[in-house]
């Protein structure tokens, strides 16, 4: 495996096994993230394809400087995500769900632990406070915006927005 400075560079220069490999690299953890907003497996199969080919025509907007490239595809993915569950089109499926669908959010039990164990940032989430928790359970992990974050937990917008700055500065301390 080269090294992903390397991958990136080619990705960027259009090489199709570097694409291939990133790809391969990081489906997994981007997926669960997509599935974890939108709950539904074929529409977030769908996305995928998407935000991959979105990244490989918008691959000379990365830059190492801003991030590492992990952190960037996950936000177009994220977005994409969060894009998808506020389209016309999305919301009126939703308007007559089957008990399938009933089930599958009890069953999911969907928590932040089992979310940020997809991406691989459980070790780190796991060290901050309930607060920081449930802030970036539902910005990061379920989609919601921040007004939809303050009505949820019920707390002023600008006490989640000041809570998610301060988890996030947090977050950056532990990783570097």
């Amino acid at each position: 495996m080269k090294d992903l400075e390397t991958l990136v560079q080619q990705f960027q220069e259009k090489n199709q096994a570097a694409f291939k490999e990133l790809y391969g690299m990081y489906i997994n953890s981007i997926h669960g993230v997509v599935y974890n907003i939108v709950k539904d497996s074929s529409i977030a199969d769908e996305l995928m394809q998407d935000v991959f080919i979105k990244a490989w025509h918008k691959s000379d907007t990365y830059s190492s400087n801003k991030g590492r490239f992990f952190t960037w595809i996950l936000n177009i993915a994220r977005n994409a995500a969060i894009d998808k569950t506020r389209s016309k089109a999305f919301k009126q499926s939703k308007q007559n769900l089957n008990s399938d669908y009933f089930v599958d959010i009890i069953t999911s039990n969907d928590n932040l632990d089992r979310s940020t164990d997809a991406i691989g940032i459980k070790k780190f989430v796991t060290n901050l406070g309930q607060k920081c928790k449930e802030v970036i359970e539902l910005l990061y992990f379920k989609g919601f915006t921040q007004k939809e974050a303050s009505e949820e937990l019920k707390m002023p917008i600008g006490t989640v927005k000041t809570r998610n700055r301060n988890c996030i500065q947090q977050l950056r301390e532990m990783v570097l």
